[in-house]
C-alpha cells in the first residue's frame, strides 16, 4: 500500500511559509509527525514514511509551482503509485481561511500547480486538498497576497489547520477519500474553546 503525497509550493527562502507554500508546510508537518526526514532528490525534496502498514512517498517539488506536475509524474512512475493513491495539497484563494476542501478529482480551478499536475498525469482523477487562504487583498495585488506571509493573528488558525490537514492525509490512506472528505469538507475551522479540546 503505497501513497504519493505532494505538497506544492516554491523553493527558496523568500517563499518559505508564505500562503502559496502551505502545501510544503503540510507535507513537512506530516513527515515530522511520523519521524521521517526530507532529502534533496530528483525534482523534489522527498521523504519516505511508514505508518499503519502503508508507505508514504512525500514530495515537495523543487520545479516551482507551475511545473509541479513533472515531479508528481516522475515520483508516481518511479514508485509505481496509481493515481487513486495520489494526494496533492495546495493553497486556495476561493476558500476562506476557515475552510479545507478535499476532492477526489475535478478541475484545476485556475491553480497553476494543479494545472501542471493534470497535464503531466493526463487526468483530473487524483485527490487534492485545498487549504483555504482567503482573498483579503485589493484589486491587482493577488500575487503579493499569495506570495506574502500570514498575518500574525492568522498563524494560530493556520497551525491548527495544518494539523487537521495531516489528519486528512492519514484518513485518506487508511479509510479512503470519501471518509476523509466527510471529515473536513463541511467544517468551519475556528479556534474556539470547543476546537481546542
Amino acid at each position: 500500500m503505497k501513497y504519493l503525497i505532494a505538497g506544492l509550493g516554491n523553493t527558496g527562502n523568500e517563499y518559505a511559509h508564505t500562503r502559496h507554500n502551505i502545501g510544503f508546510d503540510v507535507a513537512f508537518a506530516f513527515v515530522d509527525k511520523h519521524g521521517g526526514v526530507f532529502k534533496s532528490d530528483r525534482l523534489a525534496y522527498t521523504a519516505e514514511v511508514k505508518w499503519k502498514g502503508r508507505t508514504f512517498i512525500v514530495i515537495c517539488p523543487t520545479t516551482y509551482m507551475n511545473l509541479s506536475g513533472k515531479a508528481v509524474k516522475y515520483w508516481a512512475d518511479k514508485e509505481k503509485i496509481s493515481t487513486d493513491k495520489i494526494l496533492v495539497i495546495i493553497d486556495e484563494l476561493a476558500l476562506p481561511l476557515t475552510k479545507l476542501r478535499l476532492r477526489a478529482g475535478g478541475s484545476d480551478g485556475g491553480h497553476n500547480g494543479l494545472k501542471s499536475v493534470q497535464e503531466s498525469l493526463a487526468t483530473t482523477e487524483y485527490a487534492r486538498l485545498r487549504f483555504g487562504i482567503g482573498n483579503n487583498y485589493t484589486r491587482g495585488h493577488q500575487a503579493d497576497f499569495v506570495l506574502g506571509k500570514w498575518q500574525k493573528e492568522e498563524e494560530p488558525l493556520v497551525q491548527y489547520k495544518i494539523g487537521k490537514s495531516v489528519e486528512v492525509i492519514e484518513t485518506f490512506a487508511v479509510l479512503g477519500v470519501a471518509t476523509a472528505m466527510n471529515a473536513v469538507n463541511n467544517k468551519e475551522f475556528k479556534l474556539d474553546q470547543e476546537e481546542r479540546q
